[in-house]
């Protein structure tokens, strides 16, 4: 059995596939709303997710075996989703939701964790069975919730674990060549960088450590030939220059609140976001240097032994 995973080429068909197998789990979504308001009972609206359930995962079953890997993966993504409300459902039915542990992080919920713990070991099944990166990132997401409901309360602590869950997930993808790394990255990004910025929001000396953090993840992507991080480290610089130009992003958003714009020059805003728009075109160019920089040659292999001399021929 081949368990490499399928790499899906971004075209009109590839679109269309996502779309439509996402058009119907919202769909679904939809009608178990619907039955909702029908059905009052906690177990008829399980008995209704299963047949759902059910339904998504049987088509992405035939789908497989009928040779169309990303149709499969598509409705065997929105059979992740479907289990997961299924086992929201079912946990609902049988009482263990009803504590007021289950909704609150700083508290220990068995219930809780065996929840999570069931969404992922499924996700990663269907990762395994249908090889389609998209669920990685369910599995991505559901595997740092459990570990920071496991061994944090919320609050620095919560970001500390989500700090290091996020570099975890950059060097597990950093070594994985596997199409589903993407995801890693895309989640580790936001785990390493969102703690910065509750960490680093007040001072300027606080949005110079965004602006090297920035710097930092610009690396990371030309070293790693991964561009979500120059996403990311893009979105730091735009932080920062914001910082410098008018002041903390978060005064800002509360000024606006209560109708007060902030106060800037005419000039300084075409100024310092075309010196912005300079540096990352230099980054840029940069990161396109090194990656076009050609391989040393391998070392030249060594000169074969000269042949033994020729016998005299007897007279």
């Amino acid at each position: 059995m081949d368990l490499s995973q399928i790499k899906p080429i971004w075209n009109s068909s590839t679109f269309l596939v996502y779309t439509g197998g996402l058009t119907v789990l919202f769909a679904g979504i939809g009608a178990l709303e619907y039955l909702a308001t029908q059905y009052r009972g906690h177990g008829a609206q399980t008995a209704w997710a299963l047949l759902i359930f059910f339904v998504l995962l049987a088509i992405a079953m035939i789908l497989l075996m009928g040779g169309r890997p990303i149709a499969a993966g598509i409705f065997a993504f929105s059979s992740v989703i479907a289990w997961t409300i299924l086992v929201g459902l079912a946990f609902t039915w049988w009482g263990w939701t009803n504590s007021a542990a289950w909704g609150d992080f700083g508290r220990w919920s068995w219930a809780r964790l065996f929840f999570e713990l069931l969404i992922l070991f499924f996700a990663l099944a269907a990762l395994r069975v249908f090889r389609f990166p998209f669920i990685a990132l369910v599995s991505s997401i559901v595997g740092w919730v459990f570990v920071i409901d496991l061994i944090s309360s919320g609050g620095t602590w919560t970001q500390i674990v989500s700090f290091v869950v996020g570099l975890l997930y950059f060097l597990v993808g950093a070594v994985s060549d596997k199409p589903s790394a993407f995801w890693l990255h895309f989640i580790g990004g936001l785990l390493v960088g969102v703690p910065l910025l509750i960490w680093c929001h007040t001072s300027t000396f606080d949005f110079a450590v965004i602006a090297f953090f920035s710097l930092v993840y610009i690396a990371v992507a030309h070293a790693t030939r991964r561009s979500i991080w120059a996403v990311y480290g893009t979105i730091g610089f735009f932080i920062a220059t914001v910082h410098f130009l008018v002041g903390s992003p978060t005064e800002i958003a509360q000024n606006a609140v209560l109708g007060q714009p902030p106060s800037i020059s005419a000039w300084s805003f075409p100024l310092g976001f075309g010196l912005l728009g300079f540096w990352l075109v230099l980054l840029g160019m940069l990161g396109r240097r090194v990656k076009d920089t050609p391989p040393a040659p391998p070392p030249a292999a060594p000169a074969p032994p000269a042949p033994p001399p020729a016998e005299p021929t007897p007279a």
